[in-house]
Protein backbone atom coordinates (compact mmCIF):
# COMPACT_ATOMS: atom_id res chain seq x y z
CA UNK A 1 0.00 0.00 0.00
CA UNK A 2 1.16 3.36 -1.19
CA UNK A 3 1.19 6.55 1.19
CA UNK A 4 2.08 9.97 0.64
CA UNK A 5 5.67 10.14 2.28
CA UNK A 6 7.52 13.23 3.27
CA UNK A 7 10.66 11.52 3.50
CA UNK A 8 12.44 12.46 0.32
CA UNK A 9 12.02 15.72 1.18
CA UNK A 10 14.16 15.52 3.91
CA UNK A 11 17.30 15.32 1.38
CA UNK A 12 19.07 18.28 2.13
CA UNK A 13 20.27 16.32 5.56
CA UNK A 14 20.75 13.17 4.02
CA UNK A 15 21.89 9.82 5.67
CA UNK A 16 25.68 11.20 5.37
CA UNK A 17 26.55 10.52 9.12
CA UNK A 18 29.78 11.67 9.10
CA UNK A 19 28.92 15.01 8.00
CA UNK A 20 26.20 15.89 10.42
CA UNK A 21 26.12 16.20 14.20
CA UNK A 22 25.72 13.37 16.84
CA UNK A 23 22.73 11.95 16.26
CA UNK A 24 19.86 12.69 18.35
CA UNK A 25 17.91 9.98 20.22
CA UNK A 26 14.50 11.37 20.23
CA UNK A 27 11.46 9.52 22.21
CA UNK A 28 8.21 10.28 20.22
CA UNK A 29 4.69 9.80 21.46
CA UNK A 30 1.57 9.50 19.41
CA UNK A 31 -1.70 10.19 21.70
CA UNK A 32 -5.65 9.75 20.65
CA UNK A 33 -5.80 13.33 19.72
CA UNK A 34 -7.02 13.86 15.76
CA UNK A 35 -3.84 14.64 13.49
CA UNK A 36 -2.29 11.28 14.13
CA UNK A 37 -0.54 12.18 10.85
CA UNK A 38 1.89 14.73 12.06
CA UNK A 39 3.14 12.05 14.55
CA UNK A 40 3.53 9.79 11.31
CA UNK A 41 4.60 12.02 8.89
CA UNK A 42 7.49 13.02 11.89
CA UNK A 43 8.76 9.94 11.95
CA UNK A 44 9.13 9.24 9.08
CA UNK A 45 11.13 12.73 8.77
CA UNK A 46 13.66 11.25 11.78
CA UNK A 47 13.65 7.54 9.93
CA UNK A 48 15.69 9.51 6.83
CA UNK A 49 17.43 11.86 8.57
CA UNK A 50 19.16 8.96 10.40
CA UNK A 51 17.94 9.68 14.02
CA UNK A 52 16.71 7.14 16.48
CA UNK A 53 13.17 7.00 17.47
CA UNK A 54 12.01 5.46 20.37
CA UNK A 55 8.18 5.11 19.82
CA UNK A 56 5.33 4.92 22.11
CA UNK A 57 1.50 4.87 20.81
CA UNK A 58 -1.52 5.25 23.39
CA UNK A 59 -4.91 3.28 23.24
CA UNK A 60 -6.45 5.56 21.36
CA UNK A 61 -3.44 6.60 19.26
CA UNK A 62 -3.22 3.25 17.76
CA UNK A 63 -7.55 3.72 17.52
CA UNK A 64 -6.91 7.18 15.93
CA UNK A 65 -4.51 5.98 13.58
CA UNK A 66 -6.77 3.45 11.94
CA UNK A 67 -9.49 6.14 11.78
CA UNK A 68 -7.64 8.36 9.74
CA UNK A 69 -5.01 7.07 7.94
CA UNK A 70 -4.53 3.91 5.96
CA UNK A 71 -1.51 3.39 7.69
CA UNK A 72 -1.23 -0.15 10.03
CA UNK A 73 -0.23 0.05 14.14
CA UNK A 74 2.48 -2.19 12.91
CA UNK A 75 3.82 -0.10 9.87
CA UNK A 76 3.78 3.19 12.68
CA UNK A 77 5.43 1.12 14.67
CA UNK A 78 8.25 0.09 12.30
CA UNK A 79 8.84 3.47 11.87
CA UNK A 80 10.51 3.85 15.27
CA UNK A 81 14.36 2.41 16.19
CA UNK A 82 12.14 0.89 19.01
CA UNK A 83 8.80 0.58 20.34
CA UNK A 84 7.31 0.40 23.89
CA UNK A 85 3.63 -0.66 25.14
CA UNK A 86 1.96 2.66 26.77
CA UNK A 87 1.35 0.68 29.45
CA UNK A 88 4.71 -0.69 30.02
CA UNK A 89 6.15 1.45 32.99
CA UNK A 90 9.14 -1.00 33.24
CA UNK A 91 10.54 0.27 29.94
CA UNK A 92 13.94 1.97 29.36
CA UNK A 93 12.45 5.19 28.56
CA UNK A 94 11.05 5.32 31.90
CA UNK A 95 13.89 6.06 33.42
CA UNK A 96 16.19 9.05 33.41
CA UNK A 97 19.30 6.67 33.27
CA UNK A 98 18.15 6.35 29.52
CA UNK A 99 20.40 9.19 27.36
CA UNK A 100 17.15 10.21 25.63
CA UNK A 101 17.94 13.92 23.77
CA UNK A 102 13.98 14.79 23.67
CA UNK A 103 10.91 13.63 23.44
CA UNK A 104 7.53 14.75 21.46
CA UNK A 105 4.29 14.09 22.03
CA UNK A 106 2.33 14.42 18.57
CA UNK A 107 -0.40 15.27 18.53
CA UNK A 108 -0.77 15.53 22.00
CA UNK A 109 -4.29 14.89 23.70
CA UNK A 110 -6.17 17.72 26.28
CA UNK A 111 -6.07 14.42 28.52
CA UNK A 112 -1.94 13.97 27.99
CA UNK A 113 -1.91 17.50 28.94
CA UNK A 114 -3.70 17.77 31.89
CA UNK A 115 -1.64 14.78 33.25
CA UNK A 116 1.54 15.83 32.29
CA UNK A 117 0.96 19.38 33.73
CA UNK A 118 -0.43 18.05 37.16
CA UNK A 119 2.37 14.69 37.14
CA UNK A 120 -0.07 12.01 36.98
CA UNK A 121 2.06 9.73 35.18
CA UNK A 122 -0.11 6.64 34.96
CA UNK A 123 1.36 5.54 31.73
CA UNK A 124 4.43 5.42 29.65
CA UNK A 125 3.77 8.29 28.06
CA UNK A 126 3.15 10.92 30.66
CA UNK A 127 5.68 9.33 32.80
CA UNK A 128 8.15 9.72 29.67
CA UNK A 129 7.79 13.26 29.49
CA UNK A 130 7.79 13.30 33.51
CA UNK A 131 11.61 12.35 33.52
CA UNK A 132 12.15 14.64 30.69
CA UNK A 133 11.19 17.29 32.65
CA UNK A 134 13.09 16.31 35.98
CA UNK A 135 16.12 15.76 33.74
CA UNK A 136 15.66 19.11 32.35
CA UNK A 137 15.47 17.92 28.91
CA UNK A 138 14.27 19.14 26.15
CA UNK A 139 10.21 18.30 25.78
CA UNK A 140 7.70 19.31 23.03
CA UNK A 141 4.72 18.97 23.22
CA UNK A 142 2.07 19.63 20.10
CA UNK A 143 -1.32 19.67 21.41
CA UNK A 144 -4.51 18.86 18.76
CA UNK A 145 -7.79 20.93 20.40
CA UNK A 146 -10.18 23.50 19.48
CA UNK A 147 -11.50 26.15 20.90
CA UNK A 148 -9.57 25.60 23.99
CA UNK A 149 -11.19 26.31 27.27
CA UNK A 150 -9.21 27.98 30.53
CA UNK A 151 -8.36 24.56 31.75
CA UNK A 152 -6.54 23.63 28.81
CA UNK A 153 -5.05 27.24 28.58
CA UNK A 154 -3.38 26.50 32.12
CA UNK A 155 -2.34 23.58 31.65
CA UNK A 156 0.01 24.76 28.77
CA UNK A 157 1.05 27.97 30.86
CA UNK A 158 2.20 25.54 33.34
CA UNK A 159 4.22 23.28 31.31
CA UNK A 160 5.16 26.18 29.73
CA UNK A 161 6.58 27.68 32.37
CA UNK A 162 8.34 24.53 32.98
CA UNK A 163 10.53 24.73 29.52
CA UNK A 164 8.31 22.50 27.96
CA UNK A 165 8.06 23.91 24.17
CA UNK A 166 4.34 24.22 23.15
CA UNK A 167 3.98 23.64 19.78
CA UNK A 168 0.62 23.92 18.74
CA UNK A 169 -0.62 23.02 14.50
CA UNK A 170 -1.37 26.02 13.28
CA UNK A 171 -1.02 26.63 9.67
CA UNK A 172 1.09 29.20 8.01
CA UNK A 173 0.17 30.89 5.34
CA UNK A 174 3.28 33.03 3.86
CA UNK A 175 4.42 30.00 2.21
CA UNK A 176 1.29 29.72 0.37
CA UNK A 177 0.32 26.19 0.89
CA UNK A 178 -1.70 24.01 -1.96
CA UNK A 179 -2.24 20.84 -0.46
CA UNK A 180 -2.86 19.24 3.07
CA UNK A 181 0.45 17.77 2.65
CA UNK A 182 1.82 21.31 2.73
CA UNK A 183 0.00 21.95 6.23
CA UNK A 184 1.05 18.69 7.48
CA UNK A 185 4.96 19.31 5.98
CA UNK A 186 5.10 22.67 7.85
CA UNK A 187 3.75 21.26 10.88
CA UNK A 188 6.44 18.68 11.14
CA UNK A 189 8.92 21.04 9.64
CA UNK A 190 8.29 23.80 13.00
CA UNK A 191 8.98 20.63 14.96
CA UNK A 192 12.25 19.43 14.12
CA UNK A 193 12.83 23.13 14.37
CA UNK A 194 12.64 22.94 18.55
CA UNK A 195 14.69 19.93 18.56
CA UNK A 196 17.59 22.00 16.08
CA UNK A 197 17.35 19.10 13.35
CA UNK A 198 17.71 20.89 9.73
CA UNK A 199 15.32 20.26 7.50
CA UNK A 200 14.08 21.23 4.27
CA UNK A 201 10.35 20.09 4.51
CA UNK A 202 8.77 23.81 4.32
CA UNK A 203 8.76 27.06 2.61
CA UNK A 204 10.83 29.45 5.04
CA UNK A 205 10.09 33.24 5.82
CA UNK A 206 11.72 34.76 3.08
CA UNK A 207 11.19 32.23 -0.11
CA UNK A 208 7.87 34.06 -2.16
CA UNK A 209 7.32 31.64 -4.92
CA UNK A 210 3.97 29.67 -4.72
CA UNK A 211 4.81 26.04 -3.51
CA UNK A 212 4.30 23.78 -6.47
CA UNK A 213 1.57 21.00 -6.64
CA UNK A 214 3.99 17.68 -6.25
CA UNK A 215 3.62 17.17 -2.41
CA UNK A 216 6.88 14.57 -2.59
CA UNK A 217 9.15 16.48 -4.09
CA UNK A 218 11.92 18.21 -2.41
CA UNK A 219 11.83 21.47 -2.01
CA UNK A 220 15.06 23.81 -1.55
CA UNK A 221 15.72 27.37 -1.82
CA UNK A 222 18.27 28.09 -3.84
CA UNK A 223 20.78 31.37 -4.12
CA UNK A 224 20.37 34.43 -1.92
CA UNK A 225 18.24 34.04 1.74
CA UNK A 226 16.47 37.65 0.52
CA UNK A 227 12.49 37.94 0.27
CA UNK A 228 12.96 37.35 -3.82
CA UNK A 229 14.76 33.91 -3.37
CA UNK A 230 13.25 31.27 -6.04
CA UNK A 231 12.55 27.77 -5.39
CA UNK A 232 14.29 25.16 -7.33
CA UNK A 233 12.05 21.62 -7.05
CA UNK A 234 14.45 18.40 -6.74
CA UNK A 235 12.18 15.16 -7.92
Amino acid sequence: MEHRSIISACGCCGNDQESSPKAKKLIVAITGATGSILGIRFLEALQELGIEAHVVLSNWGERTIKIETDYTINEVRSLGSTYYQCGNQAAPVSSGSFPADGMVIIPCSMNTLAGLAHGLADNLIVRSADVMLKEQRKLVVVPRETPLNTIHLRNMLTLSEMGVSIVPPMPAFYNHPESLDDFIRHIVARTLDQFGIENDLTVRWGATRRLHSNSTARRVTTGSSTADAKLAIRE
